[in-house]
């Protein structure tokens, strides 16, 4: 056989072996997605309609968890699907996982009675997910490469918008009209990232960065706009009165959480002082929780939000979302 012949058999060789793992690959994600689904929708003890509990997600199982909070220890209630993010509100439970597919993740939109309602198939790795307070609208945030927000000009983010009650995929917020000091804003290496929403279902906030820079974006969902309102603040979270904007703040190589109040534009330190990434969680309009490595662990932690007391670890888990 030429040596021709012998390059182009190869080709086919590994032509067909390609075909085949991704076959595999396939019929495997079919079975893992039937068997998640089927979890999901048989979930039991999670009450999603219920204030003053916490959903987290236990390392290890990457189960989700609830406990309810109160005065003293965090009291277990019960579990539900397998997630690597988790949030809840007004009704229903976004799922965000990765999937049997490299770089390829999925959200599930859960509701009260455990019922997977839609699930939305992403390109990228799981990073944030967020709920608005009326159930309605969800967000997630993925990584498209890299894995650090600190890696300026090395990583590529992906966030996006769904509407459950009209179905409107809102697609990536890259598509939306962005404006930095009046005038409408592009460039090439804009990420988008941490999204939360405000009570009317139309106003959003995000993190925008570019030119390894960042900025608080107020969101317009009706008009597909994105406003900025100020510099240097990354992964927010509204408050529950919609006064307040709880955030990482960059010094250097580290993040701290801060407080900003959207008025008057004061902004407070809070009394955690370590390093923290995460896309911090309301609790109430007193206290923010947040995830943090813990003596090799990671650890749901809660601190004021005023920038008194100190931080107070409630359990061993990640992606805390309060209600």
């Amino acid at each position: 056989m030429t040596g021709a012949g012998v390059l182009s058999r190869r080709r086919i060789v590994a032509g067909a072996l390609a075909i085949a793992v991704f076959v595999a690959a396939g019929i495997g994600y079919l079975g893992w997605r039937v068997a998640t689904t089927q979890q999901a929708a048989a979930q039991s003890g999670l009450q999603l309609d219920r204030s003053g509990t916490m959903l987290y997600v236990e390392p290890g199982s990457n189960r989700v968890r609830q406990i309810a909070l109160g005065g003293g220890a965090p009291t277990p209630i019960g579990a539900g699907p397998t997630c690597q993010r988790v949030y809840a509100s007004g009704g229903t439970m976004a799922c965000l996982r990765a999937t049997a597919v490299p770089m390829a993740s999925e959200v599930d939109l859960i509701n009260t009675a455990g019922k997977v309602v839609k699930t939305l198939q992403l390109w990228g790795n799981p990073s944030r997910v967020r709920v608005s307070p009326s159930g309605r609208l969800a967000a997630w945030t993925v990584f498209r490469s890299g894995d650090s927000y600190l890696m300026a000009g090395a990583f590529s983010t992906t966030a996006g918008i769904y509407d459950l009650k009209t179905s409107t995929h809102y697609g990536s917020l890259e598509d939306f009209t962005a404006y930095l000091d009046g005038r409408p804003y592009q460039s090439t290496d804009v990420n988008y990232w941490g999204v939360t929403f405000a009570q009317d279902d139309e106003t959003f906030y995000a993190t925008m960065a570019s030119k390894g820079k960042t900025w608080l974006m107020r969101g317009d969902l009706k008009n597909r706009k994105l406003t900025a309102v100020r510099e240097n603040v990354e992964c927010p979270s509204l408050s529950p009165d919609g006064s307040r904007i709880a955030y990482k703040f960059r010094d250097g190589k580290t993040w701290r959480l801060h407080v900003l109040t959207l008025a008057g534009q004061q902004d407070i330190a809070l009394a955690e002082t370590a390093h923290i990434d995460d896309q911090p969680a309301w609790v109430d309009n007193k206290m923010v929780a947040y995830s943090k490595q813990d003596d090799g662990e990671p650890g749901v932690f809660v601190v004021p939000a005023d920038g008194s007391g100190e931080p107070r670890k409630l359990v061993v888990g990640s992606s805390p979302a309060a209600w």
